[in-house]
């Protein structure tokens, strides 16, 4: 990924990849919007709810994460505790190299993303396959993915024939149905040869111990419907209390990612397989992923992990449509990855400090969040945290000024009667370098200030008080 600050990011972006971008992610938004508003008569309720009981989860983790590993392991599942990215990777190599394995399959899962588990796993000389068929894409391209839940919403399928053909796997060929059944065929044997299937989770269910995977290509059903060794890796928010809270989740889960109204197929998995089912993984690891999420826990915006990972506040966000998911240089693009990739840096964190600053504050992804988070109050925080680390972020210009003015009533009402002058004032004469390097790609609307004022104190005569 391109170390560059977002505006720059979005300034050089191929006009291809931005159209992409922009329409994926607003049909995404318009068919949230149609289903939660057709199916339920008060949506924010459903919200607010579902924020709370994410809430009151993570408040009271030190007694759900025993309760949940006791049930587990009663189901038979061997569970893993994974401090950081590194153990967590070292987990999985070590389970397939107990057992003789050097073929994985993997279901879509941003917790191994986050580890960069398949780069490490190709590196010891484990066949590390990607099955979804986005994830899929990417991997050949050598790419990341630019979404949660689309990972190539900034490819086309021109872009996707050309690579499959590269790959040998059929002549330029861009039809939807074409491109889908060739990587069928080429998977499909894959799913055979592979000892270990690995997936991730979306919900663990604190009262059964039951994991709950939700996918839309029923990849992961292949993953482990061949394999005997089935391996989740989770971060250790993802825990729910109660089965009844399922309906909720997977209910806001569905529409808000991408509209519908459950995902195509939902999978209840309690555990291996038990004496007398014909089919299934004979063993079941889970590992659960700290790698930071304890330390987040203990700061101001530790409201970010209730995030269930369903892509909404993408979809709307204004700053990710223009710039696309690789403008975040991290796993977790848009508003959440704003918040949540800055925190989870550690002391990279002013690497990313920029981040936070790439938004309007319109508090758009707090509308559409399933789980209510407060993303701009978040980013807010992770603003001041920056400003009190003494951390600058590039092609920024100095505020001082503008602090100074705002702070100063006088000035600030001279200031609005002159601020006219900046119609008419050409880009090159702007004073300081910076501020007009800043200017230079940014469109600013015509300067109409005082109009606001002048209308409150004839507001405040006609209502007979004063201004």
């Amino acid at each position: 990924m391109k170390a560059q600050p977002i505006d720059v990011f979005a300034r050089d972006l191929e006009e291809e990849v931005r159209h992409a971008v922009l329409d994926g992610s607003s049909s995404g938004y318009d068919k949230r919007l149609a289903s939660l508003t057709s199916d339920f008569a008060d949506p924010d309720l459903l919200r607010r709810t579902a924020g709370r009981i994410k809430q009151h989860t993570l408040e009271n983790l030190d007694t759900y994460l025993p309760r949940v590993e006791e049930k587990l392991i009663a189901n038979g599942v061997r569970v893993h505790w994974a401090t950081d990215a590194e153990a967590a990777r070292r987990t999985v190599l070590g389970i397939m190299r107990e057992n003789g394995a050097d073929k994985i399959v993997k279901s879509k899962s941003m917790a191994t993303e986050e580890i960069a588990l398949t780069p490490f796993l190709e590196k010891e000389g484990i066949e590390s396959l990607e099955t979804d068929l986005g994830e899929f894409i990417v991997q050949i391209d050598h790419d990341h993915p630019s979404h949660i839940v689309k990972p190539i919403i900034h490819k086309n399928r021109r872009g996707i024939a050309r690579s499959f053909e590269r790959e040998g796997l059929g002549a330029y060929d861009d039809r939807p149905e074409t491109i889908t059944a060739r990587a069928r065929t080429f998977l499909r044997k894959k799913y055979l040869e592979a000892q270990v299937g690995l997936t991730g989770a979306n919900f663990l269910v604190a009262e059964s111990g039951r994991m709950v995977l939700v996918t839309n290509e029923g990849n992961s059903r292949f993953c482990l419907a061949g394999t005997d060794i089935h391996i989740a890796v989770t971060g250790i928010e993802k825990i729910i209390p109660r089965e009844r809270d399922l309906p909720l989740f997977l209910s806001l889960l569905g529409r808000s990612a991408t509209g519908q109204q459950l995902t195509v197929y939902t999978e209840f998995i309690s555990g291996p397989k038990v004496e007398g089912q014909p089919d299934g993984p004979g063993q079941m690891h889970l590992i659960l992923l700290d790698n930071r999420r304890t330390e987040l826990l203990a700061s101001k915006c530790r409201d970010i992990l209730r995030c269930i990972r369903c892509g909404a506040c993408m979809n709307v966000c204004p700053v990710y449509r223009q710039a696309s998911g690789h403008a975040y240089r991290s796993v977790y693009p848009g508003p959440v990855g704003a918040v949540l990739s800055p925190l989870l840096a550690g002391n990279k964190f002013p690497e990313l400090a920029d981040l936070p600053k790439a938004s309007s504050l319109c508090g758009a992804c707090k509308e559409v969040c399933p789980v209510d988070i407060p993303i701009p109050d978040l980013l807010l925080r992770l603003r001041d945290r920056a400003k009190q680390e003494g951390v600058k972020s590039p092609g920024t210009p100095p505020m001082g000024g503008w602090a100074y003015m705002a702070s100063k009533p006088s000035v600030w009402r001279a200031s609005l009667a002159a601020g006219k002058v900046m119609n008419y004032v050409p880009m090159n004469l702007i004073p300081v370098p910076a501020l007009r390097a800043w200017r230079h790609s940014r469109e600013l609307p015509p300067w109409r200030g005082g109009a606001f004022r002048k209308w409150m104190k004839i507001h405040a005569k006609e209502k007979g008080g004063e201004s």
